[in-house]
């Protein structure tokens, strides 16, 4: 039997990213544009919140036009709109949001709000045709480490979270501190090439009230202090070797981790996801381990990894064919939970 297609529209607003894709039953991208801020920002060491709401507001009926260009496809054809109404920057989100209401009200198409976090987990599904639930899914982003049970479709536990820095903050924070600039993780995944990982013993976190969550906060503050303190005795730090421990401790408590979920969850199945699983080192760690353990090993490739619409779009038909429609009254919600509604 031959399954009916749906057609998602799907925007994605939360960040310093304005994008937009066609999707067709969650598994197939008929495009993906992405009008990315990152050289605007650099400017200022970070994202800017109110500069990322003007330039979205400038770009995103030019990025619109252009996904459905390439999709080959017009309003009339779509089936549902999808986008991202939090977590994340709320001038930003209401950009897409406001956008998407619009759009749904004049085409009378049904509006399905997207969880941010959500659509990094679904990214996985686009390059992975096979990939079902349940799984384990380590998302990691520059505001986000959650470690989660995908139990079904839409149906998400998270076993773990950060108590403060998120992964990807913390590499921000070092590499502003060795003088890389921004964005951090990048610039750390290709210096820490040339670096010793065991120059430095920087600690792993270990939190005793829930061994799943992670802590960023102390791992970052021991590389700022050691920093610190060759500076005050006049030696010599070598950015490379200083990038390269601190990356490896952040892939050691990531894997560990995530190891301890699969096993104690009894899955055979891990996925990453999000910005900072597009880092090289990390993607290797897993692969390795996951070969050795006989688990099976699952992740997006780096354009789906950082924001884009293509994984809002996925997740968007999972939760229109559960029968998820939202209204005119669909806000931006700021500090969004996984499995808030």
């Amino acid at each position: 039997m031959k399954v009916k297609e749906v057609k998602i529209l799907a925007i994605e607003s939360s960040c310093d990213e304005t994008a937009a894709a066609v999707v067709v039953n969650g598994r197939e991208a008929l495009s993906n544009v992405i009008s990315s801020q990152i050289d605007l920002h650099t400017l200022y060491g970070g994202v800017v919140p109110e500069i990322a709401s003007r330039k979205h507001i400038e770009n995103i009926n030019y990025v619109i036009e252009e996904a459905l260009e390439k999709a080959g496809s017009t309003l009339d054809d779509i089936d549902a709109i999808g986008v991202t109404y939090g977590p994340g920057l709320v001038g930003a989100l209401l950009v897409g949001v406001a956008e998407a209401k619009a759009i749904s009200f004049a085409k009378n198409i049904p509006l399905v709000g997207v969880h941010h976090i959500e659509g990094h987990i679904c990214a996985n599904y686009v390059e992975n045709k096979e990939l079902e639930p349940p799984f384990i899914c380590l998302v990691v982003s520059g505001g986000h480490t959650h470690l989660v049970k995908v139990e079904d479709y839409g149906k998400y536990t998270i076993l773990g979270k950060t108590r403060d820095d998120a992964a990807g903050e913390a590499f921000d924070k070092v590499a502003r501190a060795i003088g890389l600039g921004y964005p951090g993780g990048p610039k750390i995944d290709k210096i820490s090439k040339e670096g010793n990982p065991h120059a430095y013993e920087f600690p792993r976190a270990k939190i005793t009230d829930n061994a799943y969550d992670f802590s960023f906060s102390g791992l970052k503050s021991s590389v700022l202090n050691q920093i610190n303190m060759a500076e005050m005795k006049k030696e010599k730090i070598v950015p490379a070797d200083i990038a390269a421990s601190f990356q490896n401790a952040v892939v050691d408590t990531l894997l560990t981790h995530a190891m301890m979920a699969v096993k104690e969850s009894g899955m055979n199945k891990l996925a990453i996801a999000g910005g900072v699983a597009s880092n090289t080192a990390i993607r290797a760690a897993f692969e390795q381990k996951c070969k050795e353990e006989n688990i099976e090993f699952y992740h997006p490739s780096p354009i789906l990894c950082t924001d884009n619409a293509v994984m809002i779009g996925s997740a968007a038909y999972y939760e229109y064919i559960n029968g998820k429609r939202d209204g005119w009254d669909l806000n931006a919600i700021p500090n969004l939970k996984l499995g808030e509604r």
